[in-house]
């Protein structure tokens, strides 16, 4: 009997075929299967790659879109954003320092594909301060790796990259920005690969690297505007001059403040290698000078201070030179007479102060030059700060008390000159020079070392000086200009020389109630058509002094009043010979 089909053969068609070929539908539907699902997964993994390749094209572009980008001076950074070292700001928020992000320029030389000519030629029209040589150097130097340059602008780095030479890499390396240039370099300092090696990066190194504090601003005690002014004038006396150097220093008399401090020739900290080393050599802080009759200010409160000097009107015999040690003591303008302490001081007379000095005596003299910080290094936060000269105990003598106290025989600073002349006018305190901006009610208390009535009478004779003295081309209209002129004979293989002598003028304004004190300097001036061939001070720098009173008075907020000025009615009532200048 025949067996019957199943009915599942019957649906699926497998009627009157072998039972053998029964799984052959089974097997096809699996393979068609596993196609489809090799198909997904292959559509898959092209999606992935795609995406992945979008990813890196969008990087990519945002990598060139830095690139395109110039940084901007002195815009905000973005909320959050820590800078890699700190910015640097004047006292009124105009921007000093601050790191930016620029571009190393490397080659690996052994994987160079284009022509080194060629590319030397291309690159070199990109970057204006490379050579065609140098740049040819470096693509076929034999390392594997060499920077063609540093420091590169983003749009610079940009035109290099799109050369599309394989062998040439772009650096993103963080940059130190000096917008000013020249503009209180040696304040400033300058930094290297993030490391401070002169100045105030230096001196706050730490502060400026360490992430606790580098997201905070340092703001200096400098105004950028008084700095300008007291650069311009004293470049232009240097230039009138041909004088070796030249120096000066703005002051706040109730702070410390450093308003502006500057030393030339100056040079430019976004590239120190490439100026004279000699131009990095701060001649406010690390030079120091015999400052001439500027001393004789000193001596005379000194005096004062102690009861040596009693009255206006006590005399000192000027009528011949004194002879002592070997050495002659003479006065430049000699009245060959007694002189009254006006007289003195206004004629500067080193006969009249080198006695005054030896009745005041060694110990007293060196007393008070020990609290006016004359016998150490000067208190301001650079490191760039030079030991004064003085003799040792067992050599300072009658003669050393005498010399010293007309300014020859001791060498110091021009901020220790500042600091003291400022506790002179401002009532007798001595207050250290800070670079930082202090804030109102925050000024140190200071030392005192003179009283309130020597700090006047030496207000109104300082004012003397500049009204009927040595120091007349000082005066600004309306300001009040105090000082004293000071010209030094320089050392030269241990002599002083008569060709070659140091300048200065310390002054200080308004002299009713002292704000500022200005001391300039002028290091080996030749005179010229403007000073009528003469080398003193008071021709050379007491004019530039007037100048730039008159130019940071209305700044700093000093108005002129020609109807104010100090009472020296009484010195002049002791005075019988008009002063040359």
């Amino acid at each position: 009997m025949t067996a019957l089909p199943l009915r599942s053969e019957i649906l699926s068609g497998a009627v009157g075929r072998p039972r053998s070929a029964a799984s052959s539908p089974i097997q096809l539907a699996g393979q068609r299967q596993q196609t489809l699902a090799l198909g997904r997964q292959r559509l898959m993994t092209g999606l992935l790659l795609f995406c992945i390749a979008i990813g890196v094209l969008v990087l990519r572009l945002a990598d060139l879109s830095l690139l395109q980008g110039r940084p901007t001076v002195g815009a905000n950074r973005s909320t959050g954003a820590i800078p890699v070292r700190g910015d640097i700001y004047d006292r009124n928020n105009v921007e000093l320092a601050r790191t930016f992000e620029a571009y190393g320029i490397a080659v690996a030389p052994r994987k160079l594909v284009g022509n080194p000519r060629v590319l030397a030629e291309q690159i070199a029209a990109i970057l204006p301060d490379k050579t065609v040589d140098g740049i040819y150097k470096e693509l076929t130097a034999r390392n594997s790796f060499r920077y063609i340059s540093r420091r590169v602008l983003p749009e610079q780095a940009k035109r290099i990259n799109d050369l599309g030479e394989p062998a040439i890499t772009l650096e993103r390396e963080p940059e130190r920005l000096y917008p000013n240039l020249n503009l209180a370099a040696h304040v400033i300092g300058y930094a290297v690969d993030g490391v401070g090696k002169v100045g105030v990066e230096k001196a706050f190194d730490h502060r400026l690297s360490d992430p606790s504090t580098r997201g905070t601003p340092m703001h200096l005690s400098i105004d950028a505007r008084v700095q300008q002014a007291l650069e311009s004038e004293m470049g232009a006396v240097l230039a009138d001059q041909r004088a070796q150097g030249a120096a000066g220093i703005v002051l706040d008399v109730q702070t410390g403040e450093v308003l502006a401090l500057a030393s030339l020739p100056d040079f430019n900290p976004n590239a120190p290698g490439k100026s004279d080393p000699a131009t990095r050599y701060n001649k406010v802080s690390y030079g120091v000078y015999e400052l001439g009759s500027t001393f004789k200010t000193l001596t005379i409160a000194m005096a004062l201070d102690t009861g040596v000097v009693t009255s206006m009107n006590q005399k000192y015999d000027a009528t011949n030179p004194i002879r002592i040690a070997g050495f002659t003591i003479h006065d430049d303008h000699a009245l060959r007479r007694p002189e009254t302490i006006p007289e003195i001081f206004i004629h500067s007379s080193n006969i009249g102060t080198a006695k005054m000095a030896a009745e005041l005596g060694r110990d007293r003299q060196r007393a008070y030059l020990d609290k006016l910080g004359f016998l150490k290094q000067a208190e301001i936060e650079l490191p760039e700060r030079a030991s004064p000269h003085f003799p040792p105990l067992s050599n300072w003598g009658e003669l050393a008390t005498m010399t010293i106290g007309f300014g020859h025989g001791l060498s110091v600073s021009l901020v220790h000159l500042a600091s003291a002349y400022a506790a002179v006018v401002n009532g007798g305190v001595l207050r250290p020079a800070t670079l930082l901006k202090v804030e109102p009610g925050h000024a140190p208390a200071g030392t005192r070392v003179f009283s309130p009535g020597t700090s006047d009478t030496m207000r109104a004779l300082l004012r003397l000086v500049v009204t009927d003295g040595t120091g007349r081309k000082a005066d600004a209209p309306g300001y009040r200009v105090g000082g004293k002129t000071g010209t030094a004979e320089k050392l030269s293989g241990g002599r002083y020389s008569k060709h070659a002598n140091v300048s200065t003028f310390a002054a200080a304004f308004p002299m009713d109630h002292p704000r500022y004190v200005v001391v300039t300097m002028i290091d080996d001036p030749q005179g010229s058509k403007a000073t009528y061939g003469f080398r003193t001070a008071g021709m050379v720098i007491a004019p530039a002094v007037s100048r730039i009173v008159q130019r940071i008075g209305p700044i700093l907020g000093v108005t002129p009043d020609v109807n104010k000025d100090v009472d020296v009615a009484a010195l002049l009532s002791e005075i019988h010979d008009k002063a040359a200048e």
